[in-house]
């Protein structure tokens, strides 16, 4: 098993469950899926600026990040283009349900590399692993960004 203690602790739990069952990996995928709920147009309306896009996504995926407290905390909001995009809604649910609203600090200085292994499994296809991976990079670089000394 990873060692997932660099990691915040919502999102450890999520990630140990999964670790812990990957026979119940497919049900609790679809039970995140079927949570996500999309970008509120308060925070972005289609179309979506391309700089906002996520790369090698086969979902068409968006990323917009809001910040709390003058960018100390931030939330996370993730568009999924594809109606078909079940593993890209799910982990966008995972990931705004466990780091939303957590210090930019540490949401910039926990590992991505273990994320996708864990929810998706090994045998994850080289383009849905890309994509989903491009979401959990992209998410950590705008946080990186709010972390820098001001």
């Amino acid at each position: 098993m990873s060692d997932f203690s660099k990691y915040p602790a919502s999102l450890r739990d999520v990630l140990e469950a999964f670790a812990e069952s990957p026979a119940d990996r497919n049900s609790m995928l679809i039970d995140y899926s079927d949570r996500f709920t999309g970008v509120p147009e308060s925070i972005a309306r289609r179309p979506y600026p391309v700089v906002s896009r996520v790369p090698h996504c086969e979902s068409d995926s968006y990323v917009f990040v809001e910040t709390l407290d003058g960018g100390r905390r931030l939330n996370f909001h993730i568009a999924v283009e594809n109606p078909f995009g079940v593993s890209a809604r799910a982990l966008s649910a995972i990931l705004e349900s466990t780091i939303n609203g957590l210090p930019s600090e540490e949401i910039a200085a926990m590992p991505i590399d273990d994320i996708v292994p864990t929810l998706f499994g090994p045998n994850v296809s080289m383009g849905k692993g890309q994509g989903l991976m491009g979401i959990a990079s992209m998410i950590k670089a705008l946080a990186q960004r709010y972390a820098q000394p001001r």
